[in-house]
Order: C-alpha cells, then structure tokens, then sequence
C-alpha cells in the first residue's frame, strides 16, 4: 500500500473529485479525514446521479479509518478545531488535501461583487489558511504533503472572473509554499484537473458539456478516481523529490487550445 498508516485530511470530500480521493487514498492505507459542510453527497442532474453513501462508509467497506468532520472551510475557527481534532484522533497529520472548491456561473456584469468574494474565499483563502494550520504539524511528519486541487481554467478565461483568476492563484500559491517548506521536507504541488464528471457540473447545459467534449482529445470525460489516483502519487513517496509543481490532469484539453 502507497500510503499506509498515513493520516490526511481532504477537504470537500463528501462529493466528486473529494470524494474520490478520500476512497482512493484509503484503498492505499490512509486513515482519512473526510470534512465538508455536509456528510451527505451532492448528486447531479448529469453525473453522480445515484451516489447516496457517505463517503466514510465507503472508506470503512475498504477496511481502512475514516472520520467526517462537519467544516465551513472559510470560518478560519472551523478549520483550526478540524485540525486539531484530526491530530488528537489520529495522532499526527501528514498530509493535507485542499480541494474544497465552488464555481458562480457569470460574467464581471452578472456575477455580484458578494458572489466574487464567496468564490474567492472556498477557493483561495480557504486554501492559505488550512495551508497555515496544518503546516506546524506536517513539520512533525516524515511525509509532509499538501496537495491542491486548482482547474486547467487557470490558464486561460472562459470560467468567470472569480473562479479562473482564484484557481490561478492557487497554483502561484502552490509555488510560493513549496520554497517556503522545502528544507523541511514538506513537499506542496497542485492537481489541474479538466472536465471531471461530477455534480458540480449542473451549472452547464448540454450544449457546453457538449463542446468541451469536442475539446477534450482523449474519448471520454475525466472521473474523479483519475484525479485521486495523481494525488494518490503526489502523496506517495514515489514523488518525494516533486515540489512546486502543478499536474495537468485533462485528457489533453490544454494541448488542444
């Protein structure tokens, strides 16, 4: 097992890309800390239609520990208690799994300056403070990992100017930590995943799943076990030597534009 006795923490992961790399990470040994703002997984109108089962039910069916921890990941008190509940469960903290993440459809007209700052808080701000909490513990692991999870959307317009411009940050964010914590042996990279099938696609018609279908090279969508299994190997020691990096992960969407 690539991950054996490991203790993370993935935040979002009652549902889609979270929820899969909390199943993923606890088929590898993990003891995983699942946190959300429910227990209960989204199902959508397109993907995840028929996925009920919290996702710790799933992790104790693989025989492995789970915990759910109800978390807002933008009340920075929340985080903190998540954290350290963690570290008195399980004894330590060894990797962290920032993938909490919302998208609000709409232009610079459309999208209110309220939605701008909601978006920006889950997926920027949420991301540097469990980053600041957890790294005085990852000091203390053998295998300090953080893992983000950012969007192929960082590199271009199109998502609005909330989500793609957060996300980009994300990945200088990922960058700007990694050489913060190297000479401790702490290592920090992000995941860029395209189109994944997962409920937070509602927002799309079938028209645009339809056109990013035509842009994706590889012939079907992305699913979140594929993101889970990069992050598997992103927490792994086969890349202990990684740091500071982002993995495109997109069935070839960006070669393509």
């Amino acid at each position: 097992m690539l991950l054996e006795n490991r203790i993370a923490i993935v935040t979002g992961g009652s549902s889609g890309i979270g929820r899969g790399i909390a199943i993923e990470f606890a088929r590898e040994g993990a003891r995983v800390v699942v946190t959300d703002i429910q227990e209960a997984p989204n199902r959508g109108k397109y993907h995840e239609q028929n996925t009920i089962t919290p996702t710790v039910d799933e992790i104790e069916k693989l025989g492995a520990q789970g915990l759910f921890v109800k978390t807002d990941i933008v009340d920075d008190v929340q985080v903190g208690r998540l954290i350290q509940k963690t570290v008195e469960h399980f004894g330590g903290l060894d990797i962290l799994v920032n993938n909490a993440g919302i998208h609000i459809p709409g232009n610079s007209q459309e999208l209110s300056i309220a939605d701008w700052d909601k978006v920006v808080s889950v997926d920027l701000r949420s991301v540097f403070v469990a980053t600041k909490i957890a790294i005085p513990h990852l000091r203390s692991s053998e295998f300090g990992r953080i893992i983000q999870i950012a969007s192929v959307n960082a590199y271009g317009g199109g998502a609005g100017p909330a989500y793609a411009p957060a996300k980009a940050a994300v990945i200088n964010m990922t960058r700007d930590v990694a050489l913060e914590v190297a000479q401790e042996n702490i290592t920090v990279n992000a995941i860029c995943p395209g189109y994944i099938e997962t409920a937070i696609q509602d927002y799309l018609t079938q028209e645009q799943i339809e056109e990013t279908r035509q842009k994706t090279p590889l012939p079907r969508f992305g699913l979140p076990r594929d993101i889970a299994r990069s992050a598997v190997f992103l927490a792994s020691d086969d890349a202990e030597w990684i740091t500071g990096t982002s993995l495109v992960v997109d069935g070839g969407y960006l070669a393509s534009v």
